[in-house]
């Protein structure tokens, strides 16, 4: 059982980032645990190992960013795809399906690794006789508060309905393990106690980071990352005003350390700083994510739109843009021009059927660090951006109980002023059951396959409806999906529900 048994990812961790630690130095790659991180290098190396976890593909580089916009309204599978994410895109998904348990079993494995960390970090720093190595085992112990509190919003956001104030304290939440190596209950909190969980470990990270390493482009967890991660979840709990607090720490307080990429603004190669951020995984805006190498990365987001791989020669995607989307960028919005390429620059689908269309080259792929070696749709997942912050502050200025929509105007038009080659203004009424469509395509036109439009139409309680496109797979290109359908919230996997002493309850889409 995954909960009672996460233990076992400890024996990878190291593996994954290439580190040496006494891991190694036992049978199995495995350390008695009474003999585990006993000094400041092993919590050192053990938070290397954390960090190297979060670059499984069924996290961030692959199935958590992916899973949750195919599985919607932003893409068609193509006639004669290799039917990679078929179930999700059909909605025809599992409590068996391999893709959930990979996605629950990685987050809980970093949560294990957490949890590991923390039981022994007071033990450490007992035995710690300098103050800057304590200093420092501070910032690591806030470091993986922050990433324990990210998991957590993780599973909130996949496996659980979206909050609401009102009835919280009855919906079902999430199994807190909070402990590695005591036994705990495994059964689902409530909704409430699970994001209160969250709030009081952003706390405890916050109280333990200062904005001393807060810096664009960031492979650790920092003040700022942990600020943009306490903004989303206001957000997801409908708090409002916390939600504009902790935005504006990041657009206001600290506008000298982050600012957003731009078309106007130009990089060291030439190109813009949106374009160049997108091509080499750098960029001003960039608050945290996963660092990869030459030599230790993670899954290839690009594959499955651009599939450049099989013959370098031709493209296959299995997926495509909607029309939809495409329509959605204004002619001087170059969003369009950074996320998609067709012929007209230089791409050829290799298809039969005549599939000419718009193709996601937004994870083409590093140029600096992967295409060299001509490893192809690699790109380094940036959870954390500041463009999104723009997105949260304006939607909680328009819901909040005196909605100020000429705030929130202020804030979308900001963001749209960097990525228009001129204008960029947009109009809001103030009355959400309006303003829902408006902030819908913007999201969408900003983040999209970034993972958030599962949870968005969730909590908006919005369902959708695709229309039949050209060259696309007839099952599933008519798909029509209410609000409030059961697979809006993922089923639990179900070994978890039936492995011994668990006392898990399934969500309505297990059943």
């Amino acid at each position: 059982m995954l909960l009672r048994h996460i233990k076992l990812g400890l024996v990878a961790l190291t593996a994954l980032v290439g580190a040496t630690s006494c891991l190694d130095k036992y049978p199995d790659s495995a350390i008695p645990e009474k003999d585990a991180m006993q000094t400041f290098a092993d919590a050192e190396q053990h938070l290397i190992g954390i960090y190297g976890h979060l670059m499984n593909s069924a996290l961030y580089s692959g199935y958590l960013t992916l899973l949750p916009d195919i599985q919607c309204d932003l893409a068609y599978a193509v006639e004669g795809n290799s039917n990679t994410y078929g179930d999700f895109w059909l909605w025809k998904i599992r409590p068996t399906d391999l893709l959930i348990q990979d996605v629950y079993a990685q987050l809980y494995a970093v949560i294990g690794a957490c949890n590991f960390y923390l039981d022994r970090i007071d033990a450490v720093m007992a035995r710690e006789t300098s103050d800057a190595n304590l200093e420092t085992l501070d910032q690591y112990t806030g470091e993986v508060y922050a990433i324990r509190a990210l998991c957590y919003s993780e599973l909130l956001k996949c496996f659980c309905e979206a909050y609401d104030p009102a009835t919280a304290e009855q919906q079902q939440g999430v199994v807190l393990r909070t402990k590695y190596f005591e036994k705990e209950p495994v059964r689902r909190a409530t909704l409430y106690d699970s994001y209160k969980f969250v709030l009081d470990d952003l706390t405890r990270a916050d109280e333990l980071l200062d904005d001393a390493e807060d810096t664009p482009n960031n492979y650790y967890m920092s003040e700022a990352a942990v600020q943009a991660i306490r903004a989303r979840v206001a957000l997801y709990m409908q708090d409002w005003d916390a939600a504009i607090e902790y935005s504006s720490i990041l657009l206001d307080d600290k506008k000298d350390t982050f600012h957003l990429a731009s078309f106007q603004e130009t990089a060291t190669d030439g190109a813009s700083t949106f374009d160049y951020m997108w091509a080499y995984d750098e960029g001003p805006e960039v608050i945290w994510r996963i660092g990869f190498t030459s030599t230790s990365y993670g899954g290839a987001l690009g594959t499955v739109f651009l599939n450049f791989n099989r013959d370098y020669t031709y493209f296959y995607p299995d997926y495509v843009p909607a029309q939809w989307v495409l329509d959605a960028y204004e002619e001087s919005d170059l969003r369009s021009t950074s996320y998609f390429a067709d012929s007209e620059s230089g791409i050829t689908i290799g298809y039969a059927n005549g599939l000419d269309w718009p193709l996601l080259v937004k994870y083409y792929g590093n140029r600096a660090i992967f295409i060299p070696q001509r490893i192809f749709q690699v790109s380094m997942p940036k959870p954390l951006r500041l463009a999104e912050q723009y997105l949260i502050r304006a939607e909680a200025y328009c819901r909040k109980a005196s909605p100020d929509p000429a705030r929130a105007q202020k804030d979308l038009e900001a963001l749209r002023k960097t990525r228009f080659a001129s204008g960029g203004t947009i109009s809001l009424t103030g009355d959400w059951a309006t303003d829902v469509k408006t902030f819908s395509e913007e999201r969408v036109r900003e983040l999209y396959m970034e993972g958030f439009r599962l949870q968005d139409l969730k909590r908006w309680g919005l369902g959708f409806e695709r229309t039949p496109q050209s060259c696309t797979q007839d099952e599933g290109n008519d798909l029509k999906i209410e609000a409030g359908d059961p697979l809006f919230v993922w089923p639990i996997p179900q070994h978890e529900l039936e492995a011994p002493g668990s006392e898990i309850t399934p969500n309505e889409s297990n059943k």
